[in-house]
């Protein structure tokens, strides 16, 4: 679902729940965070997300691990510890039962590598396969990341390349380079475990975060600098892509996603310097398991670098907050 009309979907479910009979919820509807937050007391707050979808792969044990590090990356990007998750899976009934098996097998392998425990689930006939999880992880109130709070100057660092969907499109279309496939995989089946514990050693520098997902880094990155009530400056030549992904949305693989988030978050995008259709498009291109976005204190910009280094994660600079029309991202 496009972000418009999830917005308009949303509007009447937000209007039930007023915030003020909730005193213990940090974080809902009327918030654009990546998951829910309840506070337990003053030191627990329990992080809630959910999230599934259809294979992006053919590999099925893949497609689990996959839509599993999908799911728990929104616990990561708040500065949560999963703790446990739930299946949630779609599944025809005229398919054969061990294709289930390996989804729920890759999925199980990346839950356990995140140091959470699958604790049950849900199945139900559907006409296409579908899997992700409700997953469940802990915080201290006080050190939660959200969206809002970016400061003019901080440095933006993503934490993975973008171009899922432009290749997941070539995939399904026949058309994607094996290599570039495998490529792809590494990166959407990887967890922000590492990332996450590497970015809470600079907790007072760490100022927002999200992870770039279904809205592309255009739509994460609007939420993000509208919630910091700033602008950000992007600098496409140090944006990150996949192996492959500029030349598949060169010849045309640009998913429906993509263009309904350029239709809405274009408004938000002003271009100062010359793109072509494809690197527009790949701006605007939905991922499936993106990277964190976080935004750093500038003074302390070369240490988180220095320390993704010593951690043998991958980091990459990206841009800044800048003063301008909130929301706005400058593409220069």
């Amino acid at each position: 679902m496009g972000p418009e009309a999830l917005a308009q979907v949303l509007r009447p479910l937000a209007e039930m729940f007023d915030p003020r009979a909730y005193p213990d919820l940090v974080l809902g509807l009327e918030s654009p965070d990546d998951a829910a937050v309840w506070k337990i007391d003053a030191e627990r707050a329990i992080v809630l997300t959910a999230d599934f979808f259809p294979p992006v792969v053919d590999d099925p044990y893949r497609f689990g691990a996959i839509a599993a590090a999908n799911s728990l990356s929104d616990v990561f990007a708040m500065g949560a510890t999963p703790l446990v998750g739930i299946n949630l899976v779609g599944f025809p009934d005229d398919l054969d039962p061990k294709i289930l098996t390996e989804i729920l097998s890759g999925g199980g392998e990346k839950v356990r590598e995140a140091g959470a425990a699958v604790a049950g689930g849900h199945t139900t006939s559907d006409a296409e396969p579908k899997y992700g999880l409700a997953v469940v992880g802990l915080v201290h109130p006080d050190r939660m990341w959200t969206k809002g709070g970016a400061r003019r100057e901080d440095v933006l660092f993503l934490t993975k390349p973008i171009g899922t969907g432009a290749i997941t499109t070539a995939i399904k279309n026949d058309e994607a380079d094996p290599a570039h496939v495998d490529a792809a995989i590494a990166s959407m089946a990887r967890l922000h475990r590492g990332a996450a514990a590497v970015l809470r050693g600079f907790s007072g520098a760490l100022h927002a975060a999200t992870d770039i997902t279904g809205f592309g880094l255009s739509g994460h990155g609007h939420e993000m600098a509208e919630a910091s009530s700033l602008a950000f400056a992007l600098r496409w030549d140090a944006v990150p892509l996949l192996p492959g992904a500029e030349g598949y949305a060169r010849a045309g693989s640009i998913p429906g996603g993509g263009r309904r988030n350029r239709a809405y978050y274009g408004t938000w995008m002003r271009t100062e310097r010359s793109l072509d259709e494809a690197q527009l498009a790949l701006l605007h291109d939905p991922q499936t398991s993106g990277g964190l976005l976080v935004a750093i204190a500038a003074d302390r910009a070369n240490d988180v670098e220095a320390a993704f280094r010593a951690a043998g994660e991958p980091v990459w600079r990206i841009g800044e907050a800048v003063d301008g029309e909130r929301g706005t991202l400058r593409i220069v």
